[in-house]
């Protein structure tokens, strides 16, 4: 009997187009022998969708097709199953029950734990890292902070929320002043570079961080790495085994790899609906060196780094962790994680001889074991304290109160 695997990606994020081509690019290599695959479709406004057509690219051309024939469901748990249930009309019939769930999203609102939670308040298995490690492998923040009090090498940086910015901006100056520019202005929590800006000086600055407060309530200020090579490693795993990928080296001829050289520029696909279509390739397409050009005592460092930044926030699944080298010293500094990088990084994957369809059963397997250990621990008790509470706490008779428990 297959697997039924619950494809989930989309949803309200401005990396929204990149999960549709992410999603679509793993089930078509999912191994349909093993696995009956059903796609999970979440839309700008947050409607669930499911149906076959979700998984050909041509039908994000024409967003109200998937409205007009695909069908509007919602996720739930129903007498030991996991339930697809029609939403609308007379008969909210049932139309797909599935065993576990692959997310394959990104940015806010999906990969930082909004939506791991939801799967496991419902409890259904998932692939990919839990409510923590989601939080802190989206969160710039959180993921440095932790990464700090463990002692991995990083830029030196400064973050603040909006509100003290607009409130107190010469406090906020005075802090980033303790940083050398150019500096990189980054929103917290979003990937694929949107948003994020190089400023030489304070002028431009002010005009960095004001692009970056269009997308997050937090902001997240580095110094920018000299003389740069820009290397990413895959970490494929949980905080008990892990592995790691090749190395590539990105290649661009910006100071930072931006959206564009990521999903636009790279590939020979045209743009159409806010998709890119044709030959694109997502995050395959951009321009790189694969094996990347490194000492080996430098690739040991990258490696032993990526696996301590693994664990350390608790990720689980198959994560892109990237790091940047100052060429003149060759120093290494760890930049961020991708909890569920574009095109879930196979092709660092396939580079080690891996490819693409054994990457997603690997990652499969680890949710169904994790979710095995999550089971086996103890999250209630089967007792009732509730029991004769209500009389002998003067809570009997608030029918009364009106809910006002002032």
């Amino acid at each position: 009997m297959k697997i039924r695997v619950g494809v989930i990606f989309g949803g309200e994020s401005v990396e929204h187009e990149v999960s549709i081509i992410s999603a679509i690019q793993a089930m078509n290599k999912m191994d349909e022998e093993k696995y009956e695959i059903i796609p999970i479709y979440i839309t700008k406004d947050r409607e669930w969708y499911t149906g076959d057509m979700l998984k050909d690219i041509d039908v994000y051309q024409d967003l109200s097709l998937i409205k007009r024939y695909g069908t509007n469901v919602v996720l739930y748990y129903k007498d030991g199953s996991y339930i697809l249930q029609k939403k609308t009309g007379l008969l909210k019939r049932t139309v797909k029950e599935i065993d576990i769930a692959f997310p394959i999203v990104h940015g806010t609102n999906v990969e930082d734990g909004v939506l791991q939670g939801y799967l496991e308040t419902i409890g259904i298995p998932f692939v990919g890292p839990n409510v923590d490690g989601a939080v802190a492998g989206q969160d710039k923040t959180v993921m440095k902070d932790i990464w700090n009090h463990i002692g991995l090498p990083m830029t030196d940086y400064v973050w603040f929320y909006d509100v003290d910015y607009r409130q107190a901006p010469e406090t906020v100056y005075k802090e980033i002043k303790k940083l050398k520019y150019p500096l990189i202005v980054k929103p917290a929590t979003t990937g694929s570079s949107v948003g994020i800006s190089v400023c030489e000086n304070e002028e431009e600055l002010k005009d960095s961080i004001d692009e970056a407060l269009q997308y997050d309530t937090k902001i997240i200020v580095e110094e920018v790495v000299q003389n740069l090579k820009e290397v990413n490693i895959a970490v494929m795993g949980n905080y008990e085994h892990q592995k790691v990928s090749e190395i590539e080296e990105v290649l661009s001829g910006n100071k930072f790899l931006t959206y564009n050289d990521k999903y636009i520029g790279g590939g020979k696909g045209k743009i159409k609906g806010g998709v890119k279509v044709g030959k694109s390739k997502g995050m395959a397409s951009t321009n790189r060196k694969l094996p990347a050009e490194l000492d080996k005592k430098t690739r040991e460092e990258i490696e032993d780094i990526a696996i301590k930044a693994f664990k350390a926030l608790g990720s689980a699944g198959n994560s892109r962790i990237d790091f940047l080298i100052d060429e003149k010293t060759n120093k290494v500094y760890i930049n961020e994680i991708n909890s569920i990088p574009g095109s879930l990084a196979f092709y660092l994957w396939e580079a080690k001889g891996l490819d693409f369809t054994k990457v997603l059963d690997e990652m499969i397997n680890i949710g169904i074991k994790d979710y095995k250990k999550r089971i086996s621990k103890t999250h209630s008790f089967d007792t009732n304290i509730l029991a004769g509470f209500a009389s002998n706490n003067g809570v009997k008779g608030m029918k009364g109160t009106k809910g006002k428990l002032s």
